[in-house]
């Protein structure tokens, strides 16, 4: 037996202001098995706002880590930092949360247009394309996030349940600006993918629909095939990604085949294709911003993802992999 002091990362958290602590453990003891110990010494510090790392250190320990790998050998002893990551809420909550959002409010929109637009909408076939996408595409988020999707965490802090929904509840689903249509040019200022796309302008009987390319049966089905390319190709991956990690375990793996031999994200780069064909397809500004936001918030995830996997593979992750576009990011 060994003894392992526990100290204050910073300021002495709230729920265990008897900091510093020491116990007695074993060398080949997991961080789990400490954070069990500061329950049993704080009944209210629950392991998921526990964040333990080495003194001095930034890096966080995972549950699985035996003591003696980390603080053999250090000359001060063994001793581990202990912060509070405040309430939290498990990832899967979260990510149901954030995918139920534009499930509610794109049929409010859609079915009830006298309440936005003061006038009833005759839907174009456009529109009742995109329609059904968009909520085919989060119905598949939400049954990835029950069957598929296993999480590297399983919380977050509670609030960030408010910031990671804007996203998809602002920018998917409603609007921030009043937006004004122009007959004849494609001007709407500050409009947001459901007010845009389900407004009277894309209706059956708007000229930007009538007698052109975006009320014919064939393109609009061409539309829909690549956009089930995309989304069939983004479900491949993440079933992929799924079958690396051993359910319970938070081994991670490197992945290969169909999209991954091009770039280390391919679900983030079959996600923005879908939406490129949605854009493209309905030539509305509203999509599009939801889109160039969608994938900025997505490169700025796979560059800096990509990163870490070179990082923790070393020599074995693949080297001609891009991040996300494959050849160039």
């Amino acid at each position: 037996m060994v003894q392992l002091t526990i100290s204050a990362a910073s300021k002495p958290p709230a729920l265990a202001r008897g900091l510093p602590l020491t116990i007695d453990v074993t060398p080949e003891a997991t961080i789990s098995d400490v954070k069990r110990a500061i329950v049993a010494k704080y009944p209210k510090f629950t392991p998921t706002r526990q964040r333990l790392t080495v003194k001095g250190e930034r890096k966080a320990l995972v549950d699985e880590t035996k003591l003696a790998d980390v603080l053999t050998g250090k000359a001060d002893g063994w001793e581990l930092q202990l912060k509070d990551l405040g309430a939290q809420i498990s990832w899967q909550t979260v990510f149901i949360v954030e995918y139920l959002g534009p499930m509610l409010i794109h049929p409010l929109f859609y079915h009830f247009p006298r309440f936005w637009y003061g006038v009833d909408v005759e839907h174009s076939a456009l529109q009742k394309y995109i329609y059904v996408f968009v909520m085919l595409h989060f119905a598949k988020r939400e049954l990835e996030t029950l069957y598929v999707h296993r999480f590297s965490h399983d919380t977050m802090p509670w609030f960030n349940i408010f910031k990671n929904s804007g996203h998809y509840w602002v920018l998917s689903g409603a609007f921030t600006l009043t937006s004004q249509w122009i007959p004849g040019s494609s001007c709407c200022a500050g409009v947001i993918f459901a007010a845009d796309i389900y407004r009277p302008a894309f209706s059956a009987t708007s000229p930007y629909i009538v007698n052109t390319l975006r009320d014919n049966e064939h393109y609009l089905w061409i539309c829909a095939g690549l956009w089930a390319f995309a989304e069939l190709s983004n479900l491949h991956t993440h079933l992929t990604v799924s079958a690396l990690r051993p359910p319970g375990t938070r081994k991670r793996g490197i992945p290969f085949g169909y999209g991954f031999n091009l770039v280390s994200f391919p679900n983030y780069f079959f996600e923005t294709l879908g939406w490129l064909v949605i854009t493209g397809m309905s030539g509305s500004p509203g999509v599009a911003l939801f889109t160039v936001v969608s994938f900025t918030q997505m490169a700025l995830w796979a560059v800096k993802k990509h990163k870490n996997y070179k990082k923790e593979f070393g020599k074995e992750y693949p080297r001609s992999r891009k991040a996300l576009i494959p050849f160039i990011l």
